[in-house]
């Protein structure tokens, strides 16, 4: 019974793990509130999430607001970018959906396929903001290549942060669980998958509290 209460034993880890998860997940919404930080709160969350998988994370919170703080500008210029972007995408559905005349299927694929580039942008974006020093421009491009690069973890990806939506779909009585880890178990499980990706981009031997400039940097947007 001991060794079943050690902080190092398997079990510990675990509820050690989904406490931290917790308690980011409900961080990660009180920052989302004001809804223009949510970008920063995102990149936030990722940052925390990158050390916790790598096994080099420290105080949870103290991590969070420090990336909340060091990376809000960017970040919220590219949350602008993508609501804006979900915005019209949103209209040109409702139009599609709605409208008395009919479109051309072409113009309708060419939609699905520029929703699905969004969709792989997005969901490592803001990781890669978390990371690496770049320009708003850059880090979008950069997500965008990674996302291509590493496309099947891409997939599953989009297939995780999915879940808690469906789950949704099929119980609304499993809210209380999405409120308490409804992004940063999928969140977590993303950066399992992204963190290969990102040392193929890395120096060697630096400490992940210093971010990295990437790949094609130059002063087009900061």
């Amino acid at each position: 019974m001991g060794k079943f209460f050690d902080m190092d034993s398997p079990v510990m880890r675990f509820l050690t793990v989904m406490a931290d998860l917790m308690i980011l997940n409900i961080l990660t919404i009180i920052c989302c509130i004001p809804i223009f930080t949510a970008g920063a709160s995102l990149t936030a969350l990722n940052y925390v999430l990158l050390k916790m998988v790598r096994n080099e994370e420290g105080y949870i919170v103290k991590s969070f607001f420090k990336s909340f703080r060091q990376n809000f500008k960017q970040a919220t210029i590219i949350w602008l970018i993508i609501l804006a972007f979900i915005l019209v995408f949103a209209g040109d559905i409702l139009i599609f959906n709605y409208a008395s005349m009919e479109f051309p299927k072409a113009l309708k694929i060419f939609l699905f396929v520029l929703g699905l580039f969004m969709m792989m942008i997005v969901i490592y974006v803001f990781p890669v903001l978390s990371r690496f020093e770049n320009t708003v421009l850059n880090t979008i491009k950069n997500s965008l290549f990674m996302s291509i690069l590493s496309f099947p973890k891409t997939i599953l990806m989009l297939l995780v942060y999915a879940a808690p939506i469906v789950l949704f779909y099929i119980t609304p009585m499993a809210i209380p669980l999405i409120f308490m880890f409804g992004i940063s178990v999928p969140a977590y499980f993303s950066a399992k998958l992204y963190s290969g990706t990102f040392k193929k981009f890395e120096p060697k031997e630096e400490p992940i509290e210093d971010r990295f400039e990437t790949i094609g940097q130059d002063d087009e947007v900061e």
